[in-house]
């Protein structure tokens, strides 16, 4: 029998320390390796199944073709938008809310964005380009019901008119 499991004395100048050979330790690294070999094995096939062959020079060359072809951006459009009462009088100084989603939020999701504007003295807004898609519109003003609806935009240039009616009489 080998003096492995037993305690073995060590002296130093110092002090003497007694020192224990711990028989369950290399079995429990190895299976430690095991273990972690077994779940890196498959993630390190996967990426390298996912890489495909490089493309030669004719592939690359089509390529740029398909890139130039391809708008980078998503569509962009412009909103007029013209609030007037329910008598077709055009509403100065409302504040008028547009959300849309822009991409590049949390986790990759998209991300609602918002822009305030205030309608001129004609009861009008420009807004500047926004993504194309579902937008908010909200129209807040003194005196009249609160207005919001979901529109779906597709186009380069829309114009969008609203009407405001008066809020509902409270006794």
């Amino acid at each position: 029998m080998g003096l492995e499991g037993r305690p073995r004395l060590r002296y130093n100048e110092k002090a003497m320390r007694i020192e224990t050979l711990h028989r369950g330790l290399l079995p429990t690294l190895q299976c430690a390796a095991i273990l972690a070999a077994g779940l890196l094995w498959p993630a390190i096939s996967l990426s390298q199944a996912n890489n495909p062959p490089p493309p030669s020079a004719q592939d690359q060359q089509g390529a740029t073709d398909k890139k130039d072809n391809k708008p980078s951006e998503p569509g962009m459009t412009k909103l007029k938008i013209r609030v007037t009462t329910d008598a077709d009088k055009p509403l100065a100084n409302a504040s008028v809310y547009v959300r849309f989603y822009t991409s590049g939020g949390f986790l990759h999701h998209d991300k609602l964005a918002e822009m305030n504007f205030k309608t001129n003295q004609d009861g009008s807004v420009k807004v500047p380009e926004i993504p194309q898609g579902k937008i908010l519109i909200q129209v807040i003003a003194p005196g009249w019901h609160t207005y919001g609806k979901w529109y779906d935009v597709d186009k380069e240039e829309e114009a969008i008119a609203i009407k405001l009616v008066p809020p509902p009489h409270w006794y």
